[in-house]
């Protein structure tokens, strides 16, 4: 079983920043793509960024030169640094992975996951 944990949502005024975590643990022998995604009320989800596991990266045009995404393959941890926050970032803000589960060391199957999501509202 593989987990996802996010931290670091709250409430932050327009302009401000905010630095979301999310933290893989369990059988995990490799992650191949992370990346975080967001849904705002009465509206679909939608990718913000994501990061493979040589740190390629890819942005959803709303967030381009405000958010930056980053990884530590040593914690299976990524981040997103959001600056310049404005009112339309506001969403609850979910983690995603997909890789290989391990079992004594060996890869076994492939998972895919989600974390329960953080709330972030910008908001004056």
């Amino acid at each position: 079983q593989v987990q996802l944990v996010e931290s670091g949502g709250g409430l932050v005024q327009p302009g401000g920043s905010l630095r979301l975590s999310c933290a893989a643990s369990g059988s995990i022998f490799s992650i191949n793509v992370m990346g975080w995604y967001r849904q705002a009320p009465g509206k679909q989800r939608e990718l913000v960024a994501s990061i493979n596991s040589i740190s390629t990266t890819n942005y959803a045009d709303s967030g381009k030169s405000r958010f930056t995404i980053s990884r530590d393959n040593a914690k299976n941890t990524a981040y997103l640094q959001m600056n310049e926050l404005k009112p339309e970032d506001t969403a609850v803000y979910y983690c995603n992975a997909d890789g290989l589960t391990s079992r004594h060391g060996v890869p076994v199957d492939r998972f895919e996951n989600w974390g329960q999501g953080t709330q972030v509202t910008v908001s004056s």
